[in-house]
């Protein structure tokens, strides 16, 4: 039952998130060329890909920084919407934690909980819009509800959260981007940026559960 991760976990965390997000890149890419652009896939790819390289990087900081760190080189490698929202997640959330040389179950709430603030802040959207913050919004609550002092269990729950907002947000209708546009015909689709948050949430957890 860890009780902590540090900066080496955080570092695997990401290299996971990178190869999640390659995994799945033609999943996000169908997704998002019903409501969007298409190139969701291959912006969450490149951009998490750099950000596990910088992580690697940043070996001897603290868990925070090389989540900011990761977050900054994201933002710069794919700054699309997309791109920009999950960078500042990154850099919201560890900054939260910037103090810490290891993150307790209580610090990872205090990191989602400012990972999904700053999505929020940047993108400028509201719950109920059919974003990816009605699948973050979900898993921040469940990651909250959970009292235990295992980080494992932690992300575990946040995973469930989220897995329950992607179905969940299926029903909204979008209201932001190209997708707008469709308003709704969206309604019974995924979310494309939705099921990315549930990825890296997914990745997250896969990570200190192994």
């Amino acid at each position: 039952m860890p009780t902590s991760v540090d900066s080496a976990h955080v570092i695997r965390m990401l290299e996971r998130a990178a190869a999640v997000m390659a995994e799945n890149r033609l999943v996000l890419i169908e997704l998002d060329s019903l409501i969007g652009d298409g190139d969701l896939g291959i912006t969450m790819e490149k951009g998490f890909a750099a950000a596990a390289r910088t992580a690697q990087e940043q070996g001897s900081a603290g868990p925070g920084t090389i989540f900011m760190k990761a977050g900054m080189t994201m933002a710069k490698t794919v700054p699309s919407t997309m791109g920009t929202l999950m960078a500042t997640g990154l850099m919201r959330g560890g900054k939260a934690v910037a103090e810490k040389t290891e993150l307790s179950a209580n610090d990872m709430k205090t990191f989602l909980s400012a990972f999904f603030q700053g999505v929020m802040d940047r993108g400028k959207a509201n719950l109920g819009e059919k974003t990816l913050l009605d699948i973050l919004d979900p898993a921040v609550k469940a990651m909250q509800a959970y009292t235990g002092a295992d980080v494992t269990e932690a992300w575990k729950e946040a995973e469930k959260g989220a897995a329950a907002g992607v179905q969940t947000a299926k029903a909204l209708e979008s209201q932001h981007g190209k997708a707008a546009v469709f308003r709704e015909k969206t309604r019974g689709l995924e979310d494309p940026g939705g099921r990315a948050a549930y990825l890296l949430i997914k990745s997250f957890a896969e990570t200190l559960a192994s």
